[in-house]
């Protein structure tokens, strides 16, 4: 006999945000997120004292400072859309009659994955499908938020049953997803004749490729569907790679040199959408709506458009509640 419907949770991981646009909360953020060897692959013996030695002193002053620029009323916005996000597939749950209860947590900051998952156990919650917001995998984002869930397991007695999401780049919900954010966008911007749309995914170093990561391939695949969705030509769109840190070779092409090329190339116009992020946050509000956008009017450009992430838009909402729902067969 299956056990009681009120049993059966399902937690949403995003990446994580300070506590607020401080140096101080920013170096306590930052001390977390740099400090995984998942983000940064060199011998601790030579990154951490880098890190603290030079980084948590240098950094969290240029970052608060941009994250100064992001902040809004309800404090970090990705924070903000990722709780809009476990309630509003709370509701959609509920008209579905899916008998399931939604949290949502942070692999940096909070609310912390552990905290969570002791939360969910709390209210009696004993079958857990984790889902990190990452459509493409990446071992830096999604196996790190794993990494977490296991940790917590490492400490637990009596352990829930658990299932985790690993991504979705092709699904049928999220592609339409963003081709709706796209298609609203173009009605009220009708696009001029040689306008692109620059899909810009977060970077990771070349040599997470090398070793075996999927992501390239399937930032790829996804770009590749919602062209195909949106009917653009291969010279319609771009594919390109942001957030480059440090000084080795990371994915390309890079998202700002790319605008900077089309603007020189005469592209009069330029759309820029963030496929890989589901809720707007420091990468797409201020390196590419506010950053991006001078690149390319410096470099001769006219018009330049961020288009926001999926956030709370209902195409979004009953993708992820499709992704769950396909988890969750059986419980």
């Amino acid at each position: 006999m299956s056990k009681s419907s009120d049993q059966t949770g399902v937690l949403l991981i995003n990446l994580g945000t300070p506590d607020a646009p401080t140096p101080a909360a920013v170096r306590r953020y930052l001390a977390e997120f740099l400090a995984d060897p998942r983000v940064v692959e060199l011998p601790r013996l030579i990154w951490l004292p880098l890190l603290h030695g030079i980084i948590l002193n240098t950094r969290p002053r240029q970052s608060a400072a941009k994250y100064a620029l992001i902040w809004n009323e309800q404090g970090s916005p990705l924070l903000t859309h990722t709780r809009n996000q476990a309630r509003l597939l709370q509701a959609e749950f509920d008209a579905r009659q899916v008998k399931a209860q939604v949290f949502c947590a942070m692999r940096y900051g909070e609310p912390a994955i552990g905290k969570m998952l002791d939360k969910m156990m709390d209210a009696g919650i004993t079958r857990i499908l984790t889902l990190p917001l990452y459509p493409q995998y990446a071992a830096s984002a999604t196996a790190s938020a794993q990494d977490a869930v296991c940790d917590w397991l490492r400490r637990r007695r009596n352990q829930p049953e658990l299932r985790s999401v690993r991504s979705f780049p092709e699904h049928p919900g999220y592609i339409a997803a963003l081709a709706a954010n796209v298609e609203a966008h173009w009605r009220a911007h009708a696009p001029d004749t040689g306008t692109c749309l620059v899909m810009s995914f977060h970077g990771l170093p070349e040599k997470s490729r090398q070793q075996g990561d999927p992501y390239y391939d399937e930032c790829q695949r996804t770009g590749a569907r919602l062209a195909e969705k949106l009917n653009l030509a291969p010279d319609q769109y771009r594919v390109t790679f942001q957030s480059r840190f440090g000084r080795e070779a990371w994915l390309q092409p890079y998202t700002a040199p790319t605008l900077q090329q089309l603007a020189r190339d005469g592209a009069r116009r330029v759309d820029v959408l963030c496929p890989g992020f589901t809720a707007d946050c420091l990468e797409t509000l201020e390196e590419i709506a506010l950053a991006a956008k001078v690149d390319f009017l410096q470099a001769g450009g006219q018009e330049f458009h961020y288009l926001p992430a999926l956030n709370e838009t209902p195409e979004w909402i009953s993708a992820l509640a499709d992704i769950a729902q396909n988890h969750l067969g059986g419980w």
